[in-house]
């Protein structure tokens, strides 16, 4: 970072953040946590009463959103107020994460044709994104962006034609693991956080010859090291932090962050409260800000940019209605604290510093996402970093791996 610039006023910020490229890596409940209707109130209600978990009543909330934006001009405009109030031009949402492999390809399935309503129904305001020009494209048109993402390879199985299958389907981003093990390779909260699988092996370069990013966000330190052994194609993480600003298991260490970058990967950064600080429940801009000062100077300016990972605050991925869920409807970790005989497939536990008690200043939803630019501009990068970091080297590692 160049400590000699005039720092940019917030006049300026706010006005540099209109204009650029904005690409947030990792937004996860862009099509299934964005909009909280009238009707959903009173659905939400009657969930509760039925005695729903929170996990069923999210499931039933997000198909009811889908048909919202389908039938009501209302809803979209809602929807897409969000966006426009947030300045991103594209976002990477999640269709599959933590889920029993049983479900899992069925699941994805779901996610993936609700977001293609969204994007039938908002009729060109929001696009999929395939391809690099597409991000050029919707940025130049004053449009939206959305890229299709796995945060686990728990879809495909065995079989490696349904890698080909979900690419069809749009698919561009694939986590090789969510925090848990499965058949390519150990998460960041398993035991033992081993490396790649054989079968992990060959999925990476099956990914590779699809021109798929590899993600290793959630996945062990071991399996970062062996994805970038294995990959012909540089890796991508799309959300985490650093360890040595603050340990987390969802953080990576200084050294595979550098490799990355050596081999012209990118790093997106979370503002998640518990993964950036652990200095009590309640973080703040700074904290995030700490990361991307560090990482960029570990891993150069061109390497690092912003996966937010949340779209609110919230004990889950940020809904923007997390706060609207009863205390009936515990998160993740209140609910298996609860049911001990139910396995969490999630992953997470309470060291992890998810619960509800966590939260993030300055950012209430992801509407809030201006904040970022300006907290970033007060720290003292100039024009050209900031553009760099809000969209232009995620743009650049799609365009190299992607196409």
């Amino acid at each position: 970072m160049n400590k000699q610039v005039r720092y940019l006023s917030d006049e300026e910020a706010l006005q540099l953040h209109k204009e650029s490229l904005v690409i947030d890596s990792k937004q996860p409940p862009a099509t299934s946590g964005f909009l909280f209707t009238e009707r959903m109130k009173l659905d939400l209600l009657d969930m509760e009463k039925a005695g729903y978990t929170r996990s069923q009543a999210s499931s039933q909330l997000s198909k009811i959103a889908t048909q919202e934006i389908r039938n009501s001009k209302s809803a979209r405009e809602q929807y897409m107020s969000l966006w426009q109030r947030s300045g991103v031009s594209v976002a990477s949402a999640t269709y599959s994460a933590g889920i029993e492999i049983e479900r899992a390809f069925e699941s994805a399935n779901e996610g993936m044709a609700q977001a293609r309503s969204y994007i039938d129904a908002l009729q060109g305001d929001l696009k999929l994104i395939l391809k690099a020009d597409d991000i050029e494209e919707v940025y130049r048109s004053g449009k939206h962006g959305l890229i299709l993402d796995f945060q686990d390879t728990l879809p495909f199985g065995t079989d490696l034609s349904k890698i080909d299958y979900f690419y069809n389907l749009g698919l561009r981003v694939v986590q090789l693991t969510y925090n848990l093990r499965n058949l390519v390779g150990d998460g960041c909260t398993e035991r033992y956080k081993s490396g790649l699988s054989y079968f992990g092996q060959t999925v990476v370069e099956k990914l590779n010859e699809m021109n798929m990013a590899v993600d290793v966000s959630h996945c062990s330190q071991q399996v970062g090291w062996d994805a970038l052994e294995v990959s012909s194609s540089p890796i991508i993480v799309t959300h985490s932090s650093s360890n040595s600003v603050c340990y987390h298991d969802r953080g990576k260490d200084d050294d595979l962050a550098k490799a990355v970058a050596n081999q012209g990967g990118f790093f997106g950064v979370v503002i998640v409260p518990g993964f950036i600080q652990n200095n009590g429940s309640i973080a703040t801009l700074d904290d995030f800000a700490e990361h991307v000062i560090h990482l960029v100077n570990i891993m150069g300016i061109d390497h690092v940019g912003i996966g937010t990972d949340i779209c609110a605050n919230g004990p889950e991925t940020g809904l923007i209605y997390d706060d609207e869920f009863p205390e009936s409807m515990p998160g993740q970790i209140e609910y298996y604290k609860e049911h001990p005989s139910e396995f969490n497939w999630g992953g997470f536990r309470p060291e992890h510093r998810l619960t509800p008690d966590y939260r993030i200043e300055g950012y209430s939803n992801f509407g809030d996402w201006p904040n970022i630019t300006l907290k970033l501009a007060e720290k003292g990068f100039n024009e050209d970093e900031l553009r760099k970091l809000l969209g232009l080297n995620y743009l650049r590692y799609f365009r190299e791996v992607i196409g």
